[in-house]
């Protein structure tokens, strides 16, 4: 892949660690906790996180944001999660619990001019993504406040833009006809990680079989699961498709202050892999897609 899908798309590989430290953080559980969520397992903090820019929403509007997820898994935590704590709580907590994990990775260099100029680019990037459109979690974030510190305004950014792409993510799967767990299927028939790690999803083992059979009947999976020619086609076809729904925020910022952000963002990519805090295998099939 060439030109401006895989500019977009690395831009998304690097940015994608940064945000996802406050899924996986110890800083991000201690904040959880402290709001009164169970932290024995992540899902609590991660459905109370994610959907905070939202607002108070019910059930089924998460169910819409959360298109990966089994519709039981989310009704288990949404709108459950604001009996424990309502969203402006939740979005202070989360600042907080990156702010804390920021400075645990990087140390004093939150507070120096490779952070701050990182922070403004990106920032740049994610003001073209347009507040309030309903039910996606790019506009949501991107209506929210900035933080006062480029570290935050950092983490900020890059959620904007990956949430952002991941809503463009999900048009581009329902333009393909793949159902939630059938995109799942699909991704997991391609090779973007094993098909164990998607059971986080929540989708029951029936349910999963009765996706994998749907697409044999569309000639998209062989017999032994994997992706035939043409649900690698598909897939290949869903990957792009985002990857041009996501472009716009790049194509604001300009391709010098893309390349000078990549370059900015190299060294905290690398040490955020190196801290062993993110999954080796993920559902987002970076690394693989």
């Amino acid at each position: 892949m060439t030109g401006e899908p895989a500019r977009v798309r690395q831009m998304w590989h690097l940015l994608e660690p940064l945000h996802a430290v406050l899924h996986y953080a110890p800083e991000a559980f201690d904040e959880a906790a402290a709001l009164g969520y169970d932290i024995e397992e992540r899902w609590p903090g991660y459905f109370a996180w994610r959907v905070a820019p939202l607002g108070e929403v019910g059930a089924e509007e998460a169910v819409r944001t959360f298109h990966s997820f089994a519709p039981a898994m989310v009704e288990r935590h949404v709108p459950g999660v604001w009996a424990t704590a309502a969203p402006d709580a939740v979005l202070a907590a989360r600042l907080r619990a990156v702010d804390r994990s920021y400075r645990a990775l990087f140390g004093e260099r939150v507070e120096g001019p490779e952070f701050a100029e990182a922070a403004a680019l990106a920032r740049r990037a994610a003001e073209a993504v347009t507040p309030g459109v309903i039910g996606g979690l790019g506009p949501a974030n991107s209506g929210l406040p900035w933080p006062d510190v480029p570290h935050l305004v950092l983490w900020q950014a890059a959620t904007v833009l990956r949430e952002h792409r991941g809503d463009g993510h999900i048009a581009a799967l329902a333009g393909a006809g793949l159902d939630p767990v059938e995109s799942l299927v699909s991704f997991a028939a391609v090779g973007a990680a094993p098909a164990e790690v998607f059971a986080s999803r929540g989708w029951s083992a029936e349910e999963w079989g009765a996706a994998r059979r749907r697409l044999q009947e569309r000639g998209l999976l062989a017999a032994d699961g994997t992706a035939t020619d043409a649900g690698r086609e598909l897939r290949a076809k869903v990957e792009l498709r985002t990857d041009e729904e996501a472009a716009a925020p790049w194509r604001a910022l300009g391709e010098p202050g893309r390349e000078r952000l990549a370059e900015l963002l190299g060294e905290p990519w690398l040490e955020v892999i190196g801290s062993g805090l993110l999954p080796a295998e993920n559902t987002l099939g970076i690394g693989k897609v």
